[in-house]
């Protein structure tokens, strides 16, 4: 059994958190479902990434004359996406619907308009029209009522860009409300995706500027603690008598995903965002350096998650007494978080154009 199983055996599911039209054409996907990838992300950093810095995509772009860049993305976008859902099928079928999905974000230039991202999200679900696509939606302000709303149309949606605990608890509530309003809630799959590696990157900054030996003795615990402080809301909310009748009803309980789980310190262990936060009815979505790096030295350490909960809680309570605002780093993320991906769809529209002017010329 293949370490990904063994974690799928403890209640986590991994999902590959990257896409590139030639893990689509040849058996590169096919190969990781075999060895236990449970689902794909994406996002437009991914994007900007297979298509401005690769050839795959010129083929399909030369067919698209006389459409924007926005227009040309999106189309090899959902050309992606549909391919990819098509081939994780098979898990959406046999898992009864809990896994097998395939993520896409509404554009990021909506992140802070709610009318503009529901119509954007009901449009692409329309589009790309398959069961086991899910919507990534930013848990801004804007994003917080567009999620309920989405949900309560019977969409599956991927709550993205999550940093702090409030950000958490506003989308849970946001999954519960939405469930209690559709038509069905036993059809609705959802994720609530929390960032991992960038909060220790920030809070280490902030305790190494501080300088104490105290402060540096508290580096690289405040993204795990912080995802234990989640997970343990997360239990509250959806195994406690708060989602009892959503549960009669058959409606899943909405998973915390694990994201941005990629170790940014090199004097950290590349693999602790995995083994630190393994638990029951979880997501971890790596990128590919990631799950080579687990399959390689990786331990299941079964139910880590659960290990220490109260001390999570007081780490993060006790940062004020070592100068650290934590509320302002989660809060700062997000901002930046939201500015990165617009920024990277924007680069991207940008080399599309330069590349149409090349293929058209």
């Amino acid at each position: 059994m293949t370490k990904l199983r063994q974690l799928h055996e403890s209640g986590q599911s991994i999902w590959y958190d990257f896409i590139r039209r030639d893990m689509l054409t040849g058996a590169g996907l096919r190969e990781l479902v075999t060895s236990g990838i449970r689902g794909v992300t994406s996002n437009p950093s991914i994007f900007e990434k297979a298509i401005a810095g690769s050839n795959l995509y010129d083929d399909h772009i030369a067919t698209l004359d006389g459409s924007t860049p926005a227009e040309v993305f999106e189309a090899l976008a959902v050309s992606d996406i549909r391919v990819a859902a098509d081939i994780l099928m098979d898990v959406y079928q046999t898992s009864g619907g809990e896994d097998g999905y395939v993520s896409f974000e509404v554009s990021p230039a909506l992140a802070h308009d709610t009318a503009g991202t529901i119509a954007d999200a009901m449009r692409l679900w329309t589009v790309i029209d398959r069961p086991n696509l899910m919507i990534k939606v930013p848990a801004t302000e804007a994003g917080i009522p567009a999620i309920e709303e989405l949900t309560a149309q019977g969409l599956n949606i991927n709550a993205t860009l999550m940093f702090s605990l409030d950000d958490y608890e506003a989308v849970a509530m946001a999954y519960i409300h939405g469930a209690e309003r559709a038509s069905d809630p036993s059809s609705l799959a959802s994720v609530a995706s929390f960032f991992v590696s960038r909060v220790d990157a920030s809070t280490d900054a902030a305790l190494e500027l501080n300088g104490t030996e105290r402060a540096l003795a508290l580096r690289g615990r405040a993204a795990i603690a912080n995802a234990k402080v989640a997970y343990k809301r997360y239990g509250e909310l959806f195994e406690g008598v708060r989602f009892e009748a959503l549960r009669a009803a058959g409606a899943r309980p909405q998973r915390v995903l694990w994201a941005s789980t990629s170790t940014k310190n090199p004097d950290y262990s590349d693999v602790m965002y995995i083994e630190e936060l393994i638990g029951p009815n979880t997501v971890n979505t790596a990128p590919p350096a990631t799950i080579e790096a687990f399959l390689d030295h990786g331990v299941v350490k079964t139910d880590s998650l659960l290990e220490d909960t109260a001390d999570a809680v007081r780490f993060i309570a006790s940062l004020p007494e070592v100068g650290i605002d934590f509320d302002a780093i989660t809060t700062t993320l997000q901002v930046e978080g939201v500015a990165a991906f617009a920024d990277a769809y924007f680069s991207l529209l940008a080399a599309i154009e330069r590349k149409q002017a090349q293929i058209y010329a």
